[in-house]
């Protein structure tokens, strides 16, 4: 498919040290992935697994996004330092401009002659001789300079459309694929569990840990559906994050508060997608404690993986989902067009205020999760 090879090109940084270090270009890379976006949103709406359509959709909206954000980035980023240029040397260029404008409307005749005489007028040439072409130089880097900020300034005036049209064809795409959700039939359930020791371990628990622990152990009724075959272990190092983000925080990485947890904290943007890794069998969708709304699937026997954080989650206990499958929003409110460029405009600021908590545990027992993901290309984004 053309946009995904398109949003890869954008997110990797492998479309050439050009598109890397001009803001302009990556800004017109992530204009035209939106564009298709509002394209596949259509044509979702048709597809006859319109859940599967919704959510690559979603997510095409959410890498187009992300990267105009990073053009914006850049170009204010650029356009400050070709303004701090300027400035300090405003006096500089002040006095070349004066010089250029001298030479351009003395008349001809009257710069040939000198009060020396001509051996002096022809020193005074060759010196001129010299001086011109650093002055024109000069006046070529200015003209140059300009012209660039004249094409940020206009980026940043035309993105505010793409904005709006990106933003709103996220959420409509959202809403489509909540509803699409609550309108597909039930999936045939792995295993079906007693809602009693369900509700009692929801009363019990006072962790996290002791919640997704004390899941292993609560009876099930024997398969409706044969557990397939994917070799979950040989994906190991190799799965991508449930959501776009970046790491906050690693395995028994201390907050600021000094608090250790063992899982990743992964900081994203308000309503952004949460979507499973691996093929996984529904344990529990709800909430869970101070946690928010909780998801724990179990890609593989005696392994879980617990995502915690979210604002809505999808799915019922026991469904089989795919690898891919939505599994629920972060919470939040999306930012309007003109809070994005303000975003934009304020160092330091990357608008992920929304945080997603991650944890593997194999057998009851926590494990690193960067064992599991491939934690280096999304750090490098």
């Amino acid at each position: 498919m053309r946009l995904a090879a398109l949003l890869l090109l954008l997110l990797t940084g492998v479309t050439g040290a050009h598109a890397q270090n001009d803001p302009t270009e990556t800004a017109r890379l992530a204009i035209e992935a939106l564009g298709e976006a509002e394209a596949e949103l259509a044509a979702a709406e048709k597809a006859s697994d319109r859940v599967a359509a919704l959510t690559q959709t979603i997510r095409a909206y959410e890498m187009g996004l992300d990267a105009l954000r990073e053009g914006l980035r850049r170009a204010t980023i650029r356009e400050a330092a070709i303004a701090g240029v300027f400035e300090a040397r405003r006096e500089r260029i002040s006095r070349l401009v004066g010089v250029l404008g001298s030479m351009s409307s003395s008349p001809a005749p009257v710069s040939l002659l000198h009060p020396d005489g001509p051996l002096a007028a022809a020193q005074a040439g060759m010196v001129v001789d010299e001086v011109v072409p650093a002055l024109q130089k000069q006046a070529e880097e200015l003209r140059e300079a300009l012209e660039e900020m004249r094409i940020l300034r206009e980026l940043q005036r035309g993105a505010v459309e793409v904005l709006e049209r990106g933003l709103r064809g996220a959420e409509e795409a959202r809403v489509a694929l909540s509803l699409a959700i609550s309108e597909r039939r039930a999936l045939p359930p792995r295993f079906i569990a007693d809602p009693e020791q369900l509700q009692a371990l929801l009363n019990a628990t006072d962790t996290l840990g002791a919640f997704a622990e004390g899941l292993l152990t609560i009876e099930t009724l024997p398969d409706s559906v044969p557990e397939g075959n994917v070799d979950f272990a040989s994906r190991r190092g190799r799965l991508a994050l449930p959501v776009l983000g970046r790491v906050l925080r690693g395995y028994n990485e201390a907050d600021a508060a000094g608090i250790t947890r063992p899982g990743l904290v992964i900081a994203t943007r308000p309503r952004a997608l949460v979507t499973l890794p691996a093929p996984a069998t529904i344990r529990y969708v709800g909430p869970l404690l101070d946690y928010g709304q909780v998801a724990v699937v179990e890609p593989a026997e005696g392994i879980l993986l617990v995502l915690a954080g979210m604002g809505q989650v999808y799915g019922q206990l026991g469904e089989v989902l795919p690898e891919g499958a939505p599994i629920g929003l972060m919470g939040g409110e999306t930012l309007q067009s003109q809070a994005v460029l303000t975003e934009a405009r304020q160092a330091g600021n990357s608008g992920r205020s929304e945080t997603l908590y991650i944890e593997i545990r194999e057998n009851g027992s926590p494990v690193d999760p960067g064992i599991w993901f491939a934690l280096q290309d999304m750090n490098g984004r």
